[in-house]
């Protein structure tokens, strides 16, 4: 499974790069609001930083304003996934975009019936938000599960990779992982709580008591 990391904040973008797990990033325009920085100047330096897929997402809604942010995101870096919501219109774009060779990440999906849509359009990803159908009750989860159920029956026309997005805690990616999710985009904090457990600290804890014992420094002995 790939990692993205969702935000806009270039110094977390920068630091977890540092790790080698991150694999892109995705942005939208609430993430761009809360960095304060200028949109454009923003996403360039994001994808001189991660040499994966970033998403920028348009701002427009009709199709013909749609499809020329699009193009113009496009060329920002070749690394740029376009980002177009799951609506009519934004399908359409999708559909011209991909056919001339841009990434497009479909966004707002929360029902497998649009995943299909989505891939017939030719999207790079489909976005499902599985933190937002928990919020209202229904199974954020069963959603991954039912679109990589689909697009496997498929192998050789949907190309489209399942991108699990409003990650709300590591079980929202344990879980997608064991369903065969291509990617989850995940904000900086749910990362680091994938490092986390209890059993982690008190070994550690323990070893470097231990050793403390010994005396010794491995670099004095270098």
């Amino acid at each position: 499974m790939k990692f993205f990391v969702d935000t806009a904040d270039l110094e977390e973008i920068k630091d977890l790069a540092s790790t080698g797990l991150l694999d892109g990033v995705t942005t939208n325009p609430s993430l761009i609001a809360q960095s304060g920085k200028k949109f454009v100047p923003l996403i360039a330096e994001i994808c001189k930083v991660v040499k994966g897929p970033v998403s920028a997402e348009v701002a427009a809604t009709d199709y013909a304003t749609m499809l020329k942010e699009g193009q113009f995101l496009a060329k920002i870096a070749k690394n740029v996934a376009v980002k177009v919501p799951l609506t009519p219109d934004g399908l359409k774009v999708c559909k011209v975009l991909s056919d001339n060779g841009t990434m497009v990440n479909v966004t707002l999906c929360f029902s497998a019936a649009q995943a299909i849509l989505a891939a017939k359009a030719g999207a790079k990803f489909i976005s499902p938000f599985v933190g937002r159908l928990d919020d209202i009750g229904q199974d954020g989860m069963q959603l991954i599960r039912d679109i990589v159920e689909i697009y496997k029956q498929y192998p050789t026309t949907f190309k489209t990779e399942v991108l699990v997005a409003s990650v709300r805690h590591p079980v929202h990616l344990v879980e997608a992982a064991k369903m065969g999710a291509h990617v989850a985009t995940i904000p900086p904090k749910v990362i680091r709580q994938l490092y986390a457990h209890p059993l982690t600290d008190k070994g550690l804890a323990a070893f470097v008591a231990d050793w403390k014992k010994t005396g010794q420094t491995i670099l004095d002995a270098a």
